[in-house]
């Protein structure tokens, strides 16, 4: 790792507006800690032309006076978002080699803004995993071990390979999606900042879709800072994506004081489960104290459909998925299997995408198909939707009784070695998003803060849960929570 990516989003602009650094350079010193950095498998397109391009241009912005924010910030970008002429295919086969051309929203607002792309970053397979193993590009491996161990740790998923990168120092942030709590899961395993804002503030379009009434884009950050700083340039209204709220943007990093007193922050009685490590239970506590100390109300609070969230969201999530990658199908773009002499159309459809699909991914096609079937939409799906319902009202009523913001622990254990986790038994594997998935469903702002260490030296993470279109107030408390902890750990290069 070279001294020029260890600094944090702020601390680069700041640096490169007083002429101290180049875009160049840190441009340069990102594209070399790629390039030394294969083990992590965190990059699946690393884009050293264009980034270096891109960088003179911010370089020559910043010498014209008055550049944007983030002008010569280098970003890793999920494989989920479209990326002009670069390689953007989810993370699967079925995609290969396509390259769009157009631009998400969320990318073009961060180019206008001046940062510099160094490459897209490795995930799970149309964001669907909590371990970034369902991936055609291969595991991501976390830039963290366990204590006197080599076995290799999961970055969580499903934007591992952005949370490996951001922790490993190999680009200053990242982009992410979070469907289920694929932001804050990822980022609570590898020791750094998730957000994901409330659904609508980013737009959706030129992201590929993998549930779409549940997706959100969210930035990967060191700090709450950065968070704050990559925020406010990604979200906005866009007329193309017809979820895509017109809600003014606040300056969020202006927002930042720590100031939270007379703040209520609930500790919901449901979140208390049989099984959760000690040390989780240790950190949660002491991060309700810190908050309180702070300024903060803290009080029990109960969120009683909690219990069925995660059942809810593995039908509507599937659901979703089964129908908007119907699209994939060998005719217009990406792979298209080989035909045997009499094979129709049918045969295309069906070969291309055994072929083109990862196990996990045809797992929910397959789930969400039969939920969605004659028969089994009111049984599975309907009664999923109400469901939604019921835990929405659950966070209405606390935030119409005055709680502004609910802790809990990000993730139910610290990460884990990859295979650990049998292929045969995803049951075990979805209980990582216990924690997040409410917020999706409630369509409500979620940022997990590193907080500790377990006893392995792992990171651990707290997950604040705010108020819809209140991502300021949020940021500020998880600032306020960031200050008291002063999470200094970082992994120790192996890689």
């Amino acid at each position: 790792m070279t001294a020029l990516t260890q600094v944090t989003v702020a601390q680069a602009r700041d640096r490169l507006r007083t002429g101290e650094i180049t875009a160049k350079d840190l441009a340069r010193s990102c594209i070399d800690a790629i390039e030394n950095a294969g083990h992590l498998n965190a990059f699946c397109e690393s884009t050293p032309d264009l980034a270096m391009e891109m960088a003179e241009m911010a370089d020559q912005r910043i010498a014209a006076g008055d550049p944007p924010k983030l002008c010569g910030i280098p970003l890793g970008i999920k494989d989920l978002f479209c990326t002009r002429g670069v390689r953007s295919q989810a993370a699967s086969a079925i995609l290969d080699s396509f390259r769009p051309e157009y631009e998400s929203d969320v990318t073009e607002r961060l180019w206008k803004a001046g940062a510099v792309l160094v490459g897209k970053t490795n995930m799970d397979e149309f964001a669907m995993g909590s371990s970034n193993q369902a991936s055609v590009y291969g595991s991501v491996t976390s830039p963290w071990r366990r204590r006197g161990s080599d076995v290799r740790i999961t970055p969580g998923g499903s934007s591992g390979g952005s949370a490996a990168a951001v922790a490993a120092r190999l680009c200053l942030a990242a982009t992410g999606t979070d469907t289920g709590g694929s932001i804050r899961q990822p980022a609570a395993f590898s020791g750094i900042t998730g957000i994901k804002p409330t659904y609508g503030r980013c737009s959706r379009w030129g992201i590929i879709a993998f549930a779409s009434s549940l997706d959100q884009a969210g930035p990967l950050t060191r700090s709450v800072r950065d968070a704050a700083i990559l925020l406010e340039t990604m979200a906005g209204h866009d007329p193309r994506d017809s979820t895509s709220a017109d809600i003014p943007v606040p300056e969020f990093e202006s927002l930042l004081t720590g100031d939270i007193r007379g703040r209520t922050i609930g500790i919901p009685a449901e979140y208390r489960r049989d099984g959760i490590p000690n040390a989780i239970e240790r950190l949660w506590a002491e991060g309700a104290e810190m908050l309180r100390t702070a300024g903060a109300r803290v009080i029990d609070v109960s969120l009683p459909h909690t219990e069925y969230a995660l059942p809810a969201y593995y039908v509507i999530a599937p659901a979703e998925a089964s129908s908007n990658l119907a699209r994939y199908d060998g005719v217009r773009y990406g792979h298209r299997a080989r035909l045997d002499p009499g094979d129709g159309i049918v045969d295309m459809y069906a070969k291309t995408r055994a072929e083109g699909f990862g196990p996990e991914v045809r797992r929910r096609i397959l789930i969400g198909t039969y939920v969605l079937s004659e028969g089994f939409y009111d049984a599975y799906y309907k009664r999923a939707q109400r469901v939604r319902t019921l835990i929405r009202r659950d966070f209405e009523r606390l935030f119409d009784e005055g709680v502004d913001a609910i802790l809990t622990p990000t993730t139910p254990t610290a990460a884990f070695g990859l295979g650990e986790i049998p292929d045969d038994d995803p049951v075990q594997m979805y209980l990582n998003d216990i924690f997040t998935v409410t917020v999706n469903l409630a369509g409500l702002p979620g940022i997990s803060v590193p907080a500790g260490l377990d006893e392995s030296g792992l990171p651990l993470g707290l997950q604040l849960i705010g108020q819809p279109w209140q991502e300021g107030e949020l940021l500020n408390m998880a600032y306020a929570l960031e200050q008291a902890v002063a999470f200094d750990a970082v992994p120790e290069p192996w890689w």
